[in-house]
């Protein structure tokens, strides 16, 4: 089994932030962490004369290679050691063609670089941004071997399915003199001797690459000193501060989006406040439900139908001075310009929009299976060849009536300005129609919107969360909502008038994004099993199924402590259980001093923590193994027995749990 990262960068470029490249710090990394194999790709340039000081400096198998943006992606391009000339000619015309960050290469251009694909090893960002589109994977495929992720759930994920690329893990790093922990970003590959074509021929089968060395896929490196965890549940307990927390906080600095719940952190006995939190954690269903009549503000909120009124009195009161003034006309007012109205423009926006989802349709790949099941590929194609045609002849007869209108715009102020005649002035009927029928639209869609009602509702582990819309009642409940100090009481008035009340809303000091916001209100009530308003104490067991079912949307799971707020059987009963689920998809790591959790919850991995003090400073220590281990093993090999520690911090020590077991609990049940 061999230890490989091929994602290092040495380099600073357009793409990176200025970092200045430790060769020592790297040869330290190498060292630490046992690598075997690494592989130098800065982002779409390669620098051979410090390639070749670097792989002369490290007594390991050091690859060439490249970061390119390509397609709006990042993709490795690897290759052997035969021929660093000519690689580098390569990667110049990369480095010639990406001058900034936005740059990139296009398919077409990358395989005329690489011409033959097949001498490279292929990597690109499969589930890690910027991630390389599917449709390039898709052209690349018998080139591509894996597909860098970013997390032990997403390596874990690509493993089960079988249409995913075998998924790797690296540090992507850059190292400096400053670096102080090194990354545990690494993949393990099945292989005795380091060769170019060994190691393209493990990545291209899943049964071949691994999270740790002796382990496999069961277990992976969370800190640069060896310490290991399970990719399930893992316990970690120990003493009071021997160090539980520390490490806690060590694994998380090491990875990125984790969910860390702190101890104590979910204590809630404030109603208003837990209620306030509610809509916080679920404003998507305030977003979602809101989404079209938001676009309706933004629509309505362009109509000025005080404007319109003042527009149309204009027109008439110069139509009325024009026509009283025809026996004055003279030669430019009688000529046949003179009032001659404009040509309106076809509006063809919705068209063009039209145009756009029909080629989304027929260049989706993902659903092509589905969208053929229903529409045939060729009549979408003559649907977007006639719907372009129309677009075409419209747009045709648009500026033919553009050129006309300026032509008569130009004539009538000249005529206009020869006369002292009054002319009408000019008025756009089907606008201000068109703008009445929006603000009748906007007022019966306004009362639809709140009309007061349940609009969701949502289970976790028998506590529910219902949503529904509510009137405001008050200008202070818009005032919270605002979160400013802003005066709404003239606005709330007008509550009642859709329009007029948005009219009122743009003349305070709000974003015209967030109008929609003050026209309804989402509440938020929860209820637990029984279906009444939940209690303090339910507010936190409810506040920790929450966040513990919110993270299958993070990488790891931490939880400091859970049993410092809960009893034993709300801990037995749901947090053990959701815990457990959660650990099929998820590390999960739990922090424990109760035997409730730390035993009963069966982890399949446990840490023991324990601190001594070696020349006046305290030193941590943690010892790791499995719960059916006689010894748990620190990463300097120590060890202690599983039987005592487990004893001592879970059960506190075996003379009380023997007292406890015969001289308490069997007296009372018998």
């Amino acid at each position: 089994m061999k230890k490989i990262d091929l994602h290092i960068h040495t380099i600073t470029t357009v793409s990176d932030n200025p970092v200045e490249f430790s060769l020592d710090k790297l040869k330290e990394y190498v060292r630490c962490m046992e690598i075997d194999c690494i592989a130098i790709t800065n982002h779409n340039t390669f620098d051979k004369e410090q390639f070749e000081i670097i792989s002369s400096s490290l007594d390991i198998t050091v690859f060439p290679g490249i970061e390119i943006d390509l397609e709006g992606g990042h993709i490795l391009l690897i290759s052997d050691n035969k021929d660093h000339e000519e690689f580098g000619e390569k990667c110049a015309q990369v480095k010639a063609e990406i001058l900034s960050n936005t740059d990139y290469i296009s398919l077409e251009k990358f395989c005329l670089i690489f011409t033959d694909l097949s001498k490279y090893l292929l990597i690109p960002h499969y589930d890690k941004k910027p991630v390389i589109k599917q449709e390039v994977i898709n052209k690349l495929k018998h080139h591509i071997s894996a597909g860098e992720v970013t997390s032990v759930r997403k390596f874990k994920a690509c493993l089960k399915e079988v249409d995913k690329l075998v998924p790797v893990i690296f540090s992507d790093m850059r190292f400096h003199e400053s670096l102080n922990s090194f990354p545990v970003r690494q993949t393990f590959i099945d292989i005795e001797e380091l060769t170019f074509n060994g190691i393209k021929s493990c990545l291209f089968d899943k049964n071949k690459v691994f999270l740790s060395r002796e382990d496999g896929n069961k277990l992976f490196q969370v800190t640069d000193d060896g310490l290991k965890i399970s990719t399930g549940l893992n316990i970690i307990f120990g003493e009071r501060s021997t160090g539980k927390t520390y490490t806690l906080e060590r694994i998380c600095n090491s990875f990125e989006n984790v969910k860390f719940i702190e101890q104590f952190s979910l204590l809630q006995n404030d109603e208003a406040k837990f209620e306030g939190l509610m809509s916080i954690r679920h404003s998507n269903v305030s977003e979602t439900f809101l989404k079209e009549f938001k676009d309706v503000i933004g629509d309505i909120s362009s109509v000025d139908l005080k404007q319109n009124e003042i527009d149309i009195e204009k027109y008439i009161s110069t139509l009325l001075r024009f026509a009283s003034e025809n026996d004055k006309s003279d030669t430019y007012s009688k000529a046949a310009l003179f009032a001659e109205s404009l040509f309106t423009e076809v509006r063809q926006e919705s068209l063009k929009k039209l145009i756009e989802s029909t080629i989304l349709l027929i260049e989706n790949v993902a659903y092509k299976e589905l969208i053929d099941r229903h529409i045939s590929i060729t009549n979408l194609k003559n649907l977007v060849v006639e719907l372009i045609k129309t677009y075409v002849e419209t747009e045709e007869l648009n500026l033919k009536k553009k050129w006309v209108n300026e032509l008569v715009s130009n004539v009538q102020q000249e005529l206009r300005f020869r006369t002292n005649c009054t002319h009408p002035e000019d008025i756009d009927f089907y606008k201000i129609l068109l703008d009445n029928k929006k603000a009748e639209k906007f007022s019966q869609i306004t009362r639809d919107i709140k009309n007061e009602r349940e609009i969701d509702r949502k289970e976790i582990r028998g506590f529910k969360v219902v949503a529904y819309v509510r009137q405001f009642t008050g200008a202070t409940q818009l005032k919270n909502k605002s979160k400013r100090k802003l005066s709404f009481m003239d606005t709330y008035s007008k509550y009642d008038n859709p329009y007029e009340y948005l009219q009122s809303l743009k003349g305070i000091e709000l974003e015209a994004t967030e109008y929609y916001r003050y026209f309804v209100d989402i509440e938020y009530k929860t209820l637990n099993k029984h279906g009444y308003p939940v209690s303090g104490g339910e507010r936190s067991e409810f506040n920790l199924l929450h966040e513990i079912s919110d993270a299958l949307k993070h990488d790891l799971l931490l939880l400091d402590e859970p049993e410092s707020s809960f009893d034993n059987i709300f801990l037995k009963n749901e947090v053990n259980e959701l815990i457990k689920d959660i650990a099929k998809e998820i590390p999960v790591i739990v922090v424990t001093h109760n035997s409730t959790v730390g035993a009963s919850i069966k982890p399949d991995y446990i840490l023991y923590t324990d601190k001594k003090l070696e020349n006046g400073s305290v030193k941590y220590r943690v010892y790791f193994g499995y719960p059916s281990s006689k010894e748990l093993k620190s990463p300097t090999g120590d060890t202690i027995l599983n039987f005592d520690a487990m004893l001592n911090c879970l059960e506190a020590g075996i003379d009380a749990y023997t007292d406890r077991r015969t001289k308490s609990y069997e007296i009372l049940k018998n």
